[in-house]
């Protein structure tokens, strides 16, 4: 089963997903509709109301971990299966890293991992900048940790490579996909 907008938003009120963290996920599953919207246009075996779940939900227990106690993609994903929403479970799980690397598949998964590195705050970014604060907010003096933070986003450039191989647009063209028309 997947959840509606509707359920996610009451999910993040339950959770008491704060403001910032809500805004982030917002426009997380904004890119997330348009890059699947975009391959399922190609042709491609996507499913969008699955992205735009795993994107609403990616940081669900981003919150519930602020004290640095629990991996808050393990969490979310428990609070997914919890929830009766066993599809979306790997794709909270594996936001932050891609557990088995990339394969060169672009699906909902990868999709998700990618519009969260895409995003800082409620601006989308490109991944050098995003990946930039990252090693700025979670391992500012830890080399070992900023290598990892590095390979993970070279993962995703590969990602990005791939995913816009089969797109009409370029990377930086994304922001293009976001405007809401009037």
């Amino acid at each position: 089963m997947i959840p509606s907008q509707a359920d996610c938003l009451r999910l993040m009120d339950h959770y008491r997903m704060p403001a910032h963290i809500r805004a982030h996920s917002l426009l997380v599953a904004r890119v997330a509709e348009c890059l699947a919207q975009g391959l399922a246009d190609q042709g491609e075996p996507v499913r969008v109301d699955l992205a735009v779940a795993g994107a609403l939900l990616h940081d669900i227990a981003k919150a519930l971990c602020f004290d640095g106690d629990c991996s808050h993609a393990e969490l979310g994903a428990e609070i997914c299966r919890e929830h009766g929403y066993e599809e979306l479970a790997p794709l909270v799980a594996e936001h932050v890293h891609l557990h088995d690397g990339f394969n060169g598949r672009c699906g909902e998964r990868e999709i998700v991992f990618y519009a969260d590195k895409r995003v800082n705050h409620d601006r989308l970014v490109s991944l050098e900048e995003r990946r930039d604060d990252v090693i700025r907010r979670y391992a500012p003096r830890d080399p070992a940790r900023q290598e990892l933070i590095r390979q993970n986003f070279a993962l995703c450039r590969r990602l990005e490579n791939n995913l816009f191989a089969r797109l009409p647009m370029a990377p930086e063209e994304l922001a293009d996909c976001l405007v809401v028309e009037q």
